[in-house]
């Protein structure tokens, strides 16, 4: 069959094959179709008619699927896909035979020629329009399969790996050492209600007492450890011990000194106390109040306060020095107030180390090395957190003012100006 320029062939694409038909007379037509009737009688036993286009085996076929699966945009066609070539070659057909049903038959026969060499599915060439099709589905599967390679478990840092030569450190026994901690935190807290057995102070009392020993810990320019000592030597003895309204600031003054006996390297002696005290007790009462604490609580000094477990947790979130005072700022307006009781010395810490990051950053952190480390989840820490942030907002405000000015000073970076988490306080978190 031989096409002249004057007759140029309208391309319809139907399964991959393309074939021209060109705009003739009825009479050319008829020709067309005797043609292609008496090449379909002499089907069986005949050679391929060469107007099949595309033809290919199966090897060679294998070989092109081998090709496109190297390429990421071309890929072997699926049962799936094959389905729907079919419907579309269908569909194809019959809107060309409604529109040219002469130009149809030319499509029947010529689709038949080769039933011998009839290719199946598998076989087929992949159009171009389904091979953009399902290029673009390809390329959506791999995006997915990269991000899914992508979310890599974050991972839990080795914080001790610094300092594996220095045995002040003690590498090889800390994990034991927080494990103890943990286990015996439990005794040094008190009940959250003991002031109810006291019939002449109250929690007021108790957080003037503490906001006073704070400014005055600060004065003698004592160690962190006797601070929270001597508060946690302070709640034990008045959950144990019943104490009128003008002994109080004794006892305050007396937990200080039994804690920096313990901890502090010089030790500030009973006259300076005294002194403090505006001379309100003697000497003999001190001293007399001194031995009532220590067997009122067994001599038992050595107890987990919050300092233990925030020195761990700030090494954990890999803190500096803006980290490591905004930290203690926090717990220490925590130390002040009475309810803050019901947290364990160690939640207290990760609270401090979590809302003292969200100030810093302005946004929530809580990585994963900080949550191993403080086995504490960030949503374990948002009440603690939370009260710690209304703790921060109302610090100047109202008498009980002591830890911020002391935060307020260049020796602790004004720490106490910073800008409040505030976005912590929305409940929906």
């Amino acid at each position: 069959m031989v096409i002249t320029d004057e007759n140029k062939p309208t391309n319809f694409q139907v399964g991959g094959l393309e074939m021209g038909t060109r705009k003739s007379s009825r009479q050319e037509i008829r020709q067309n179709r005797r043609a292609l009737s008496v090449i379909n009688q002499n089907l069986v036993g005949a050679q391929a008619y060469p107007c099949v286009v595309n033809k290919r085996t199966l090897s060679e076929n294998y070989d092109i699927c081998e090709k496109k699966q190297a390429d990421p945009v071309h890929r072997p066609i699926t049962r799936k896909f094959a389905a729907q070539i079919a419907n579309t070659q269908q569909a194809s057909f019959q809107e060309t035979k409604k529109a040219n049903p002469s130009a149809s038959e030319g499509f029947q026969a010529c689709i038949f020629i080769d039933e011998e060499h009839k290719s199946t599915k598998e076989d087929q060439p992949v159009p171009m329009f389904l091979e953009q099709t399902e290029a673009m589905s390809s390329g959506t599967e791999e995006m997915e399969e990269i991000e899914m390679e992508d979310i890599v478990e974050e991972p839990v840092m080795d914080i001790d790996s610094c300092d594996a030569k220095n045995p002040l450190a003690v590498v090889d026994y800390i994990e034991d050492l927080y494990a103890y901690y943990r286990k015996m935190e439990s005794f040094s807290c008190v009940s959250t209600n003991y002031m109810a057995q006291q019939f002449d102070i109250n929690e007021r009392m108790r957080s003037i007492l503490i906001d006073w020993l704070i400014e005055v810990h600060d004065k003698f320019e004592l160690t962190k450890e006797t601070l929270f000592l001597t508060v946690n030597i302070i709640d034990r003895f008045l959950s144990k011990q019943t104490v009128v309204r003008k002994k109080l600031q004794l006892v305050g003054l007396v937990a200080m000194l039994l804690a920096c006996k313990y901890e502090e390297v010089s030790v500030p002696v009973v006259g300076d106390l005294i002194l403090i005290s505006d001379k309100a007790y003697t000497r003999k009462e001190v001293l007399d109040m001194e031995s009532l604490m220590v067997n009122t609580l067994q001599f038992n000094m050595s107890v987990p306060t919050p300092y233990v477990f925030m020195q761990r947790f700030l090494k954990a979130a890999q803190s500096e020095k803006k980290l490591e005072q905004l930290s203690f700022f926090l717990i220490e307006l925590s130390l002040v107030e009475y309810e803050m009781l019901k947290f364990p010395p160690s939640l207290l810490a990760a609270a401090a180390v979590y809302t003292a990051q969200c100030t810093l950053y302005a946004y929530k952190q809580w990585s994963k090395t900080c949550e191993w480390h403080t086995s504490y989840s960030e949503n374990q820490l948002l009440e603690c957190s939370r009260l710690m942030v209304g703790f921060h907002q109302n610090a100047a405000t109202g008498k009980l003012t002591g830890v911020h000015r002391k935060y307020c000073t260049s020796k602790f970076g004004y720490t106490a100006k910073s800008e409040p988490a505030h976005f912590l306080l929305d409940t929906q978190l």
